[in-house]
């Protein structure tokens, strides 16, 4: 992937450590190997994920939940790849157990069958979405725009873009209804909350990496 000098914000040496690098303890670090190390943190990121799923205010055709948290705080944290394929890992979870939002469950939040026929369901551009977007700040993280406020604030800000990129055309094609009533039902029910979602992961980041106490290539 190009990185131009105006999306990187860390010396070569220091991009692509992100704040998961630190999560698991050296001593148990060293014991276990670098796959074992980065199937751990994929799977506690998306059981992380499906906890924040149970946060919910239940409306319709979506309802509020505290997913875009959890898919913000695993991206970040894990990076790229390890956030992008946690995220993957709670959607396809989903298919089979109980960790969708209130409990829910079935691939049927994303394909529906009917008569024989396949629907869309209407969360499933935003499950998808998800995905994309903990990839997308996961790299804007290990470009180092989690180490302050303002740059993690903007990291999460693109990752709810992205989320809604592929969340409101899919619920126009899943509902039928036009660009103004998806982003009535679909949006704007959710822009507050979101805002205090990113406000509040962007908070978590730097605090984290001031924690850490020293710099990533030093560890």
């Amino acid at each position: 992937m190009i990185v131009t000098p105006r999306l990187n914000r860390l010396p070569a040496a220091e991009r692509g450590i992100t704040i998961g690098d630190f999560l698991v303890p050296v001593s148990l670090g060293e014991r276990i190997s670098t796959r074992a190390r980065h199937l751990a943190l994929m799977v506690a990121g998306a059981l992380f994920i499906a906890l924040t799923a149970q946060v919910v205010i239940p409306r319709d055709p979506v309802p509020i939940t505290g997913q875009t948290l959890g898919v913000l705080l695993v991206g970040g944290a894990l990076g790229t790849k390890r956030g992008g394929f946690s995220t993957l890992l709670y959607v396809v979870m989903g298919f089979f157990l109980p960790v969708y939002a209130d409990h829910a469950q079935g691939i049927q939040h994303i394909l529906e069958s009917s008569g024989g026929h396949l629907s869309m369901g209407v969360s499933g551009g935003y499950l998808i979405g998800f995905v994309f977007a903990a990839a997308l700040v996961g790299r804007l993280a290990e470009l180092g725009w989690d180490r302050n406020f303002l740059g993690a604030v903007a990291a999460f800000v693109v990752g709810n873009l992205v989320i809604y990129a592929f969340g409101v055309p899919w619920l126009m094609l899943a509902t039928g209804l036009g660009p103004g009533g998806a982003i009535a039902n679909g949006v704007s029910p959710f822009l507050f909350g979101d805002g205090l979602k990113i406000l509040a992961a962007a908070a978590l980041f730097p605090a984290a990496w001031w924690l850490v106490g020293r710099r990533p290539a030093e560890r």
